[in-house]
């Protein structure tokens, strides 16, 4: 299993349910590492969509322990347990984790490979993803060159940041 995340630089993930900042090369890369795969969410993420529907091109797994939740186009798992047996019995879709705070932390120990926008930055949040960096079970096998931000594209101007990948090495 595999998981994307955009972090700030002291792994920040969110503000008030949002995300930090909208960058367009972020946005087109996630799109890239999750098209025609099978994403993994909390209900609380899938809120946050346009409209609060599942993902387009994409096999949408909702985690919620509401029983009454039931998205048009989505499958609920009502526990980890339930995406592990999932995969198990579809070991032909790759699944990626997408979030929010609560899916990461019950899902990351289950990954593998971890594709983290590193925003070389500060932001005002509340919600975090663990440091994988002072991690001992992870590693940044890749860090891609350095990009910027432009107020054009994206909701913050002249903001660096980098594509990563973190793989567990054990």
């Amino acid at each position: 299993m595999k998981l994307v995340v955009a972090v700030d630089k002291e792994w920040g993930i969110g503000y008030k349910g949002g995300l930090l900042a909208a960058v367009k090369a972020d946005l087109a890369h996630f799109r890239e590492l999750t098209v025609g795969k099978t994403v993994v969410l909390g209900s609380t993420t899938l809120k946050t969509f346009p409209g609060g529907r599942p993902l387009k091109n994409r096999k949408n797994l909702i985690l919620s322990r509401n029983p009454d939740f039931a998205p048009e186009g989505a499958t609920v798992l009502r526990s980890v347990k339930e995406v592990l047996d999932y995969q198990k019995e579809h070991p032909e879709q790759e699944l990626v984790v997408i979030g929010g705070a609560s899916i990461y932390e019950q899902m990351l120990p289950y990954c593998d490979t971890a594709y983290v926008t590193l925003f070389e930055a500060s932001f005002k949040k509340d919600t975090y993803f663990p440091n994988l960096d002072a991690d001992p079970h992870w590693q940044c096998v890749q860090l891609g060159q350095q990009m910027k931000s432009t107020k054009e594209t994206d909701t913050v101007d002249g903001m660096t940041y980098r594509f990563a990948t973190y793989k567990r090495t054990n």
